[in-house]
């Protein structure tokens, strides 16, 4: 493994450890008086500005009409279903059931990945997949009893689709992102995320009495836009363009680790066995899916073959 792909590791690991934290302080936002809808266009709007400004701190690229058009479906999948979904699926059900439905999301991103892109479903991706999986569910029935309570089917449904569409997103333009810059991509992508929610939302975020919401409760909107956002984006992009879908999807999976840890700390968790067994499962997965070749390295090693058949003859 070299540098550029320690780089792609660490910008995931940062990331998911804002994911991580992102579930129980969207949950704790959405007990006051903001609506899953309007933390929802918090995100979007919020997202777009901190890229915008962004923008006139780094060199101007112009981005090509069809690839603006690219940007925005790619807006659809990776914001607007992905975020609205999940949010709205999380104000239905308990973090317990959101958190086991994000590990459907490596699962359905080493599919698509093997039908759009031909990536091959190797023994060490799947094992890989299936390792990261259990140990997240360890993590995940182990840290409460209550995860049946509060609960929803149509919030599952919705936290469901979240998971496919970011798939989608990882596996269907991952060769748009690697023409521009992540900042070029992304103010576009949250721009275009705005604009699909601001007219569903306008009404009731208007309506929220601004004035009577806490310091606390602004804090944990600020978090929200600003790092699980902003940061855990800008750091997608540059991961994105050095680690295969597959890779990138597996990071789902130390999420339920993070909020363990976070759990721990605070007294509200306890580390045993099981904890120290599902991280390792987590990690090994992790490494796993790491290790198995992709189509680059197949098709490479093929042509290798072809080449050394002529001169053994």
């Amino acid at each position: 493994m070299n540098n550029k792909h320690y780089t792609g590791h660490i910008c995931m690991l940062i990331a998911s450890i804002a994911w991580g934290l992102m579930a129980p302080i969207g949950k704790d936002i959405m007990s006051t008086e903001v609506t899953a809808l309007s933390l929802a266009t918090f995100r979007m709007v919020g997202g777009a500005v901190c890229f915008w400004i962004a923008s006139l701190f780094v060199k101007h690229e112009e981005v090509r009409p069809h690839d603006l058009m690219l940007l925005f479906f790619a807006a659809l999948f990776a914001i607007v279903f992905n975020q609205g979904m999940f949010i709205f699926g999380l104000s239905l059900t308990s973090p317990i059931n959101a958190s086991i439905i994000t590990t459907m999301a490596p699962i359905a991103t080493m599919i698509l990945a093997a039908i759009y892109l031909h990536e091959p479903v190797t023994g060490k991706k799947v094992g890989g997949v299936f390792l990261g999986a259990i140990g997240a569910l360890i993590l995940i029935l182990g840290s409460s009893g209550q995860g049946g309570q509060n609960s929803s089917i149509w919030g599952d449904i919705m936290c469901f689709i979240a998971q496919v569409s970011f798939a989608a997103y990882l596996t269907f333009f991952k060769g748009l992102v690697t023409r521009y810059s992540p900042i070029t991509c992304m103010k576009w992508m949250f721009t275009y995320a705005a604009m699909c929610f601001i007219p569903f939302s306008y009404h009731e975020v208007s309506a929220l009495p601004f004035d009577k919401l806490s310091l606390t409760t602004w804090g944990e909107i600020g978090f929200v836009i600003v790092i699980a956002t902003f940061m855990t984006f800008l750091l997608l992009m540059v991961a994105q363009k050095i680690l295969r879908p597959t890779v990138l999807s597996m990071y789902n999976y130390t999420q339920p680790i993070i909020a363990s840890i976070v759990s721990v700390i605070i007294g509200l968790g306890v580390f045993g066995w099981s904890k120290g067994l599902a991280i390792v499962l987590v990690f090994s997965g992790v490494y796993l899916v790491t290790q198995s070749k992709s189509r680059a390295q197949m098709l490479k090693e093929k042509e290798l073959e072809e080449v050394k058949k002529p001169e053994e003859e």
